[in-house]
């Protein structure tokens, strides 16, 4: 075990030549955090925290145009390095060069790794769970602790199971969704078009056979659409009600299924390996809900709404996967979009259940408000 030292010092001319170099450290009063791992995952965009690099951020956390959440300036916590000289409190801005992210090691705090980072969790307050070990057998123990911690996010990776074939069956990358469901939709959608071609079928058909409408095949493409937005709503009901359940304190179980299908994203929300669905969860999801729409309708009408409905979800997990790694351009939807969801994760996790769309929110009432910024006398 390392003996525990006191925070670094680090001079002006320190911190400008780091950031010269392609860090982006910042300094809110005289604590100076090292963002480099976290640039390209902020939802202002990464060139906004880089036009920052090298001075006070102590302002800009109260906004305007954003006031940073007290989840937003604890997880600012992660990136503590030590503590600006006396005197040198307000950082000049430096020579920003380099825009991509180096391998720099500044302090204890920061080590660039790959692609990813490894920050000081010696420098946070001690957690309610040991995270040397798998996390979903602990957290039912917290009781009316649990609602509080899990909406409190961390920028670590999670283990879930003690088991490594588990384990490795609850991450999934991102372009796996895509390349096992893709070709599904591409084949059950000229299954049903082949066989709307047919003119067998018929709308009612079952109640009279005198008043049946013909489904033609051109209606297809407006019947994979209202699959689409059937599956847009299908998503914030299940995000909103499944998802944001909030499980009784004294039940271990409900807490801990709870932090399996969505508690574990909150809790780590840049987790890469865990932001879209696994493939073999997700398809007795999707069997349920095929199944259920061939109760409703006309075999061949509700393969159609149904294949509609798998290509929303398709889009939602990788617009989802998009918004917490990706770095759309300012003024775009999904810059909009992205700033949100983050929100939503930091700030409103009562609220902002649309993650593909806001629309539902609308209705439902569970838009996040925006923000506003009076003067103070």
């Amino acid at each position: 075990a390392m003996a525990t030292a006191g925070p670094r010092s680090f001079s002006a001319a320190e911190v400008r030549a780091r950031c010269a170099e392609g860090a982006c450290l910042v300094s809110c009063h005289r604590r100076l955090y090292d963002l480099s791992g976290f640039v390209r995952l902020h939802p202002g965009g990464e060139q906004l925290l880089r036009r920052r690099a090298g001075t006070d951020v102590s302002a800009a956390l109260d906004g305007p145009p954003h006031r940073h959440s007290a989840n937003a300036r604890r997880w600012l916590e992660q990136y503590y390095v030590g503590e600006m000289e006396p005197g040198d409190e307000q950082v000049p801005p430096g020579g920003v060069g380099a825009a991509g992210r180096t391998g720099t090691e500044v302090g204890t705090g920061y080590i660039e790794s790959r692609g990813r980072h490894v920050h000081n969790h010696c420098l946070l307050p001690q957690d309610l769970v040991d995270w040397q070990k798998p996390l979903l057998w602990q957290v039912g123990y917290l009781g009316e602790k649990y609602d509080e911690w899990v909406h409190q996010p961390v920028d670590r990776p999670i283990r879930l199971f003690h088991s490594d074939v588990l384990e490795f069956l609850s991450k999934t990358a991102w372009y796996v969704v895509f390349m096992v469901w893709t070709p599904v939709v591409l084949y059950l959608s000229w299954v049903s078009y082949t066989s709307l071609a047919q003119g067998n079928t018929r709308l009612f058909s079952s109640f009279t056979t005198e008043y049946s409408i013909p489904v033609h095949k051109y209606y297809f493409p407006f019947i994979f659409l209202l699959g689409m937005i059937l599956w847009s709503l299908l998503e914030y009901l299940i995000h909103r009600f499944v998802f944001h359940m909030k499980p009784p304190a004294s039940n271990y179980y409900l807490i801990t299924l709870h932090f399996l299908l969505h508690g574990q994203h909150h809790k780590s929300p840049f987790d890469s390996s865990r932001l879209v669905f696994p493939p073999v969860p997700a398809s007795l999801v999707i069997g349920f809900f095929y199944g259920v729409l061939r109760l409703l309708l006309p075999e061949v009408l509700g393969l159609s709404v149904f294949v509609g409905g798998l290509c929303g979800y398709v889009i939602y997990d990788m617009m989802h996967y998009y918004l917490h790694y990706g770095s759309p351009k300012k003024g775009t939807y999904l810059y909009g979009l992205k700033a949100y969801h983050v929100k939503h994760h930091f700030e409103h996790q009562k609220s902002g259940f649309g993650i593909s769309t806001r629309f539902w929110d609308y209705p439902f009432r569970t838009l996040i408000p925006e923000e506003t910024f009076k003067k103070e006398d």
